[in-house]
């Protein structure tokens, strides 16, 4: 059997330099110019992160850019090259910061069914802080379901790696007896985007109280209707971790 599916494998090796090559780690130590230059991109792409989760990957533009970090326009495009370039960034720097929160603390968790309710709470957590600003994933899927191109290829192919890694946990749940032997994994991650999809909808268009509970009570109802006989429920110790704070966030 392959070894499991990271989301991190699957965006470094597709992102790692514009030509596709793989970039060694340089030899020398970075001038103290490269290193400036690295910085300030750095603070541009996180104020360009924190303007798109406000006004959506359609909202960013170079000139809004360099008014929020009072740089000249021809600043931020020496960094960034073109509109385009800078979405594009913004969604790989938003999924490298998902997988720091969500993916790789969950994997720390044994494999099966106490590593899957782990990715699903870091992921309900996640949403969870985002509810006031909005969740890139989502709302660049409104954005650009129908807008064929480099940045909606970008944002498809880090949805797919986070799903990806999803359904390597379902399976090895399977594998480890904890699921049933025909649980249908992609109807099952089906079933769990979706919670989230109504955890976001309900919150942040309806104002629903309550909607950090209703999710995982729906997912505790698939984990029922998926879960092998016989099989003892997984303890959720990386759940409760996270929940005292997405309970305060939904709270607000």
């Amino acid at each position: 059997m392959p070894p499991p599916l990271t989301p991190s494998a699957v965006a470094a090796a597709g992102s790692a330099s514009a030509d596709g090559a793989v970039v060694a780690p340089a030899a020398t130590t970075p001038s103290r110019a490269v290193q400036k230059g690295q910085q300030t991109r750095a603070a541009i792409l996180d104020a360009a992160l924190s303007l798109a989760s406000q006004m959506g990957l359609e909202g960013l533009s170079i000139g809004a850019l360099a008014e929020v970090m009072q740089m000249s326009k021809s600043g931020v495009f020496a960094h960034f090259g073109s509109r385009e370039e800078l979405q594009i960034s913004v969604i790989r720097e938003y999924h490298a910061r998902f997988e720091e929160e969500v993916f790789f603390p969950a994997i720390r968790e044994p494999r099966g069914l106490p590593r899957l309710r782990a990715l699903f709470e870091r992921w309900v957590h996640r949403v969870s802080v985002e509810l006031d600003s909005g969740c890139i994933y989502i709302s660049g899927a409104v954005e650009f379901d129908d807008r064929p191109g480099p940045v909606r290829d970008a944002l498809v192919a880090m949805v797919r790696t986070w799903h990806a890694a999803l359904e390597r946990a379902i399976l090895a749940s399977i594998e480890a007896g904890h699921l049933r032997a025909d649980t249908d994994a992609n109807q099952m991650l089906f079933e769990m985007h979706g919670l989230i999809l109504a955890l976001h909808h309900d919150w942040r268009f309806l104002r629903h109280a309550g909607v950090l509970d209703r999710a995982r009570a729906g997912f505790e109802r698939v984990l029922a209707h998926y879960r092998a006989p016989g099989a003892a429920g997984a303890p959720a110790r990386a759940a409760r971790r996270s929940r005292a704070p997405a309970r305060a966030a939904a709270a607000r």
